[in-house]
């Protein structure tokens, strides 16, 4: 009988959460770079860069892959012949491991989990609860598998209840051109089939769990090898919604998964349900085993395993942009696809500031921000630790904020956004009228 110690799992827990904040997975990162070889975009191809470049920084600084830290999801396998020496239950425990990790000094993470998520949707202020998956198995060991996801990709998820005959594969190239950039490809696309609903979409969750290991099915193909028919669909997959050509960022190319992962479980013989999650550029998992000998021990990666890509900005061919002096002509003047050099000062603000801005200016009341020439940056950066003058800060999802366009146009005298991924209708009617 193996005896898990309370403290064992709370510490492990904690380390696993601080080690995928900043270590991407070498497996991922390996096809990435693979990806940029191949690349025959130049937007994508730095995008690609872009992401490398950070990734590595991330690495050497501890500080966070993207701002958005995630939601903490713990996949537990817990065997049989262990006995827990602790206080707590499993999830107050792993709890407390996410409450040490996020509020760590050394590296704060942002907590993004809100209570009450249909009402006041107030910030628990150190990301727990965590959700949690259980399952009991045979054994002497606990197997726990961390992953930090974010709601770029978490808003992209999809399930449908499809008809025995209907085409898997036709659904999903169908479907992903509809997630649009959210979920900040290139990433992996993970794809629960049958059970029940809830079945297939935690399927589609635990799926991207899995090493980037499509090469290996290559190869097993290559050689005549007999697949089975989810490899075979992984396979399609893979090869189908990269034809896409949304590409890195959704700026077009031929990267736009690095993998497909797919589940699939017994289901009922009228029914056929299936699930799809992305995981984006931020790709955070880690796997470990605690046998009643301590912490977890998580190896420190090498910095020459990373691929050997920086990311330079091209000011041969860059405009150049004042924000403090800029125009509504000067705006006017820019076109699809140039690429712009920010100097100068820029507000930010996301969902919450555009909704009290929204509240302020319907009841007459004054700003206390002034958005006249101004650009706006939607962004929640994590905050800053040591010299920091800010923590890591990448852009959110700018369709949560077409809603408000038109208003900050019209109403605020705001020039400019800058967001990630694709605007709605909605957006680009104010956008044009503007």
């Amino acid at each position: 009988m193996t005896i898990i110690r309370e403290e064992d799992l709370i510490q492990s827990i904690a380390d696993a959460f601080q080690y995928i904040s900043y270590y991407h997975p070498l497996d991922y990162i390996q096809a990435l770079g693979e990806a940029y070889e191949r690349e025959e975009s130049p937007a994508a191809k730095d995008a690609i860069a872009q992401i490398l470049t950070n990734s590595r920084m991330a690495a050497e600084g501890h500080r966070p892959i993207c701002q958005d830290t995630g939601i903490a999801v713990v996949f537990l396998k817990v065997g049989m012949n262990v006995q827990w020496d602790a206080r707590m239950s499993v999830q107050e425990m792993i709890n407390e491991g996410v409450r040490r990790a996020y509020n760590s000094p050394d590296n704060m993470l942002r907590a993004s989990v809100l209570l009450d998520p249909a009402g006041k949707r107030q910030n628990s202020k150190d990301n727990t609860p965590a959700v949690v998956h259980y399952e009991i198995v045979p054994g002497d060991d606990v197997e726990v598998i961390c992953a930090a996801k974010g709601g770029g990709s978490e808003n992209k998820s999809k399930m449908v209840m499809l008809n025995p005959s209907d085409s898997i594969v036709d659904w999903v190239i169908k479907t992903v051109p509809t997630m649009g950039a959210g979920w900040c490809p290139p990433g992996i696309l993970g794809i629960g089939i049958g059970g029940t609903p809830e079945k297939a979409m935690l399927l589609a969750k635990e799926s991207l769990m899995e090493p980037v290991n499509i090469h290996e099915l290559r190869e097993k193909a290559a050689s005549g090898a007999k697949l089975s028919r989810v490899e075979e669909l992984r396979l399609e997959l893979m090869d189908k919604v990269n034809a896409l050509g949304i590409g890195a960022q959704g700026l077009g190319g031929l990267t736009t998964v690095l993998d497909v992962k797919i589940m699939d479980y017994p289901t009922h013989a009228a029914s056929l349900p299936v699930a799809m999650i992305p995981n984006c550029a931020a790709t955070r998992h880690v796997h470990f085993h605690l046998d009643g000998s301590g912490p977890a021990h998580l190896p420190t990666p090498r910095l020459e395993d990373w691929p050997q890509v920086t990311w330079k900005a091209d000011t041969n061919v860059a405009t150049r942009v004042n924000l403090d002096t800029l125009t509504k002509e000067e705006v006017a003047s820019w076109k699809p696809g140039q690429i712009l050099l920010l100097n100068g000062k820029m507000r930010t603000g996301r969902d919450a500031a555009h909704t009290r801005i929204a509240d302020m200016l319907e009841k007459g009341e004054k700003l206390p921000v002034d958005f006249t020439n101004r650009v706006i940056y939607f962004v929640g950066p994590v905050d800053p630790v040591r010299d920091e003058v800010v923590g890591p800060a990448g852009p959110t999802t700018a369709t949560r904020m077409d809603k408000f366009t038109r208003m900050m146009l019209e109403k605020t005298g705001l020039i400019s956004m800058i967001g990630k991924s694709e605007r709605g209708p909605v957006a680009i009617e104010a956008i044009k009228d503007n």
